[in-house]
């Protein structure tokens, strides 16, 4: 019995070393990608971010199998914690087209921190101006000529049409 709870430790040891050597060479990769392509820093920083988590979400749940937990009772655990998640997002709609809108605009936007834009509402008195400082999950934030932030949901940036001039290098 001794022998197996031995083993055990060590199977849990090489997955978490696995694990790392693997968010290492994702790391890794992820720098020659933000060279090769000019990613900003900050997209980088938050995709390694997220890499990391699924990584270490996985080494739990494979840690969890090698210490025996029965895997009908991980399965109804993480299907109610979904259940509960998606009735969460589905209750605060807004939220969750924001971070939709924020995965869009991190990995698909011609924009960047940096950028001057301007946000074209129907009506041009109320179109807004400025330097983009920080893309967030939720918001990005501008810097108005008057020096002024400005902090607009995701969403807004997908919906509306956007005139940007990227900035002089």
């Amino acid at each position: 019995m001794e022998f197996l709870n031995h083993f055990k430790i060590i199977e849990s040891i090489i997955a978490f070393i696995v694990a790392f050597f693997v968010r290492l060479i994702i790391t890794k990769s992820l720098r020659k990608i933000q060279t090769k392509f000019g990613f900003q820093n900050s997209r980088i920083l938050v995709t390694n971010k997220i890499i990391t988590v699924i990584i270490y979400i996985t080494v739990i749940v494979v840690v969890a199998f090698i210490w025996g937990v029965d895997e009908k009772q991980l399965l109804i655990y993480i299907s109610s914690f979904l259940t509960v998640l998606g009735i969460a997002f589905f209750a605060q709609w807004s939220i969750l087209s924001n971070i939709t809108a924020g995965i869009i605009l991190f990995i698909n936007y011609p924009v960047k921190i940096g950028d001057s834009m301007t946000i074209l509402e129907k009506d041009s008195a109320n179109n807004v101006t400025g330097e983009i400082k920080d893309i967030g999950a939720f918001f990005i934030t501008l810097r108005t000529p008057e020096k002024k932030l400005v902090t607009l949901p995701n969403s807004i940036i997908l919906q509306n049409n956007i005139m940007y001039s990227p900035r002089q290098k």
